[in-house]
């Protein structure tokens, strides 16, 4: 591939993968980022000085990233320190009750034996069993590999003599009636129905195949030393090492299209950068509505504002704790959970008391260790994603502010900070910083049975045009964007050798993973 010119559009989680493959087979691969540095939605936010990460907290799926080091002659803990996490979080409910859930499956369900009885107890057992078998029919067949056309495509890939484990993943049913076969307890229903959330969704309109996602988690979830920007750093360097350039603060102003294939792309500053292929790792809908221009718009439909995905408003902040004994992950809620996806989805308003998350970067599993001084946090309610055409007023980022710390008071937790040592971002925030999202951060939302053939391919409509990323198969959270990113580097490298050859392939690429 040595001649072959590749530009990656983005440095995030998908494009830093697909580079690296690309740039190890020998492309001649440039990235184009607009930011001053890597790590799209992996980004640091300065706060009186010190780094806080302000987007992902969670490092899950780690095989994949082991994967892809392996595969450029290297071993990923030689780039990154990670350290297992006992507690997977912490969850606190403002009408009474503290719940931990372990990277043990027995110490949960102990532990919820305690907290809501022996019923739920042996719910949560046959609640990661169940979760555990949607993740097993689905990993090969559908997270690392192409996106299935349809139904009958993912059937024909799981098997047609696995039916009833297809079956299984029960994509008709609503992810919160199927947690309401495990869990009597309302707390409950709302801890594991949050796992919705990972995807930006409600848990009320998304599949109960979503259930994976806590298969996800209890597979393990790591700490990175010196937090998720590390990853970015890391993969930035695999993929300079492979010989993959970058270019920062480079922002790309249309996507060119000549005789139905992509040729390149125009620059803000008027340059044109040719290219033999494209991969485009912003969300897909910034090609769709035309932001880079209308002869790529045809390449992907647009995401209709109904069907973003959550947005969110951050507080990262720099103070003191107390009252509440934190964990590295905290979760906080209110009563009604069910009303809360119900306003941002439906009343497009973020409700009177939102769910909280505080991710509490300086501490580990050890709730009583000491922080000397002030310590970072990012606190995290969900928002509506119409950040491109409403904006919050400073009224109202006051209001959401006080009932968030009312919540976090409620259950104990009493945060103390200097008025210069926060930093907030809003949806409208999150739609400057990524085009065309209304600040949703997932892409389209997880919503009904059919999501998984509404989230774009890798493959665009137009010759030469690809995505990688959060906003496309297989879905949002940093490995998941990685595997996008190697899944589309797979079939960049295989349309361009075919093109080479006048021939066109057929094949579905997939990504081998390890047994479970």
């Amino acid at each position: 591939m040595a001649n072959d010119r590749i530009l990656v559009v983005g440095s995030g989680a998908g494009g830093l993968a697909a580079a690296i493959d690309m740039a190890r087979r020998g492309a001649d691969v440039t990235v184009l980022e607009r930011a001053a540095v890597v790590g799209g939605k992996m980004r640091h936010v300065s706060v009186s000085g010190t780094g806080i990460d302000a987007g992902p907290t969670v490092f899950t799926m780690r095989w994949i990233f082991e994967s892809l080091f392996a595969d450029a002659g290297e071993r990923l803990s030689d780039h990154l320190d990670l350290t297992p996490a006992h507690i997977l979080a912490r969850h606190a409910w403002r009408q009474g009750g503290r719940l931990d859930l372990f990277a043990d499956i027995d110490k949960s369900a102990n532990a919820i034996a305690e907290f809501s009885g022996s019923k739920d107890a042996e719910g949560y057992r046959t609640f990661c069993a169940r979760s555990a078998d949607i993740y097993r029919t689905l990993v090969q067949p559908f997270i690392a590999s192409e996106r299935p056309t349809s139904p009958i495509d993912l059937a024909w890939r799981v098997g047609f003599g696995k039916l009833d484990a297809l079956w299984r993943t029960a994509p008709m049913k609503s992810m919160w009636s199927a947690i309401g076969e495990h869990f009597e307890d309302l707390r409950l229903q709302q801890l594991f129905g949050r796992y919705a959330t990972y995807c930006g969704s409600s848990p009320l309109l998304a599949p109960a195949t979503l259930m994976l996602v806590a298969h996800v988690e209890q597979d393990g979830v790591w700490q990175v030393k010196g937090g998720m920007r590390e990853v970015a750093q890391s993969l930035m360097k695999l993929a300079q090492a492979q010989g993959a350039k970058f270019r920062f603060e480079s922002e790309v102003r249309h996507i060119i299209v000549e005789r139905g294939r992509t040729k390149g792309v125009v620059m803000s500053s008027g340059e044109r950068l040719d290219a033999d292929a494209v991969v485009f790792n912003g969300d897909a809908n910034a090609i769709g509505s035309g932001l880079l221009g209308s002869d790529a718009s045809s390449a992907v439909p647009s995401t209709p504002r109904a069907d973003r995905s959550l947005s969110a408003i951050t507080w990262c902040i720099k103070g003191r704790s107390s009252g509440f004994p934190l964990v590295h992950h905290n979760v906080f809620f209110a009563e009604n959970y069910k009303q809360e996806f119900e306003s941002i989805f439906n009343k497009r308003k973020i409700p009177m008391t939102p769910t909280v998350y505080v991710c509490a970067q300086d501490r580990g599993d050890d709730a009583a260790a000491t922080i000397e001084g002030d310590e970072r946090l990012l606190v995290l309610i969900n928002a509506p994603p119409d950040g491109d055409i409403s904006a919050f007023s400073i009224d109202d980022i006051s209001d959401y502010e006080t009932r968030t710390f009312e919540l976090l008071s409620a259950c104990g937790l009493e945060i103390e900070k200097h008025s210069d040592a926060s930093v907030v971002t809003t949806p409208g925030a999150f739609n400057d910083l990524f085009p065309a999202t209304g600040g949703a951060l997932y892409g389209r939302a997880s919503h009904g049975s059919n999501a998984t053939f509404q989230r774009p391919a890798a493959v665009s409509r137009i010759a030469g045009l690809y995505f990688a990323g959060g906003s496309v198969h297989p879905g949002p959270g940093v490995p998941m964007a990685a595997m996008s990113g190697r899944l589309t580097a797979a079939r960049v490298i295989e349309d361009l050798t075919a093109h080479r050859e006048s021939r066109r392939s057929v094949s579905v690429m997939t990504i081998p993973v390890p047994s479970t």
